[in-house]
């Protein structure tokens, strides 16, 4: 018997957003779906990781309390090299809805309004879904990120 049985037919895509430099924006979003996982309690169904590019490969994500002064310390970098930084530097967030087969109606419907909200809908959007040629790359992309 696999490990895996139940999770082979669970439909599954992702969702690009690129926020370009703009950190706040980019967190700002990271908030919005936290709150969505808790309140709707979309906790596996829901994941969400951050690709900074090669420029902060390093970074991990800061945690709640570290975010006001990271914040800070990163908006004095950035004046201090904002050429720099602002060729090399993009933020991507990538969103893995997970939702069972029954559930296609919720998948949908989150599917929808996720680059319909605020934060989200100034950015360029990008959907893979299950069936695309770049789902594979963009599963792995997703699995290697901290």
């Amino acid at each position: 018997m696999s490990p895996y049985r139940y999770t082979k037919s669970m439909a599954q895509t992702f969702l690009i957003f690129n926020f370009g430099s703009d950190e706040e924006l980019a967190q700002q979003a990271r908030h919005k779906v936290d709150g969505w996982k808790q309140g709707f309690r979309l906790d596996k169904k829901l994941l969400l990781k951050f690709d900074r590019g090669e420029a902060a490969e390093n970074e991990t994500k800061p945690d709640a309390e570290e975010t006001t002064s990271a914040k800070s310390s990163r908006k004095k970098a950035a004046k201090g090299a904002n050429d720099a930084k602002s060729e090399t530097d993009k933020i991507q967030l990538i969103i893995r809805l997970d939702f069972s087969d029954h559930e296609r109606l919720s998948h949908q419907r989150w599917l929808d309004r996720i680059p319909a909200e605020a934060p989200f809908k100034d950015t360029q959007t990008k959907i893979v879904r299950q069936n695309d040629a770049e789902f594979a790359g963009t599963a792995e992309r997703f699995d290697s990120l901290p």
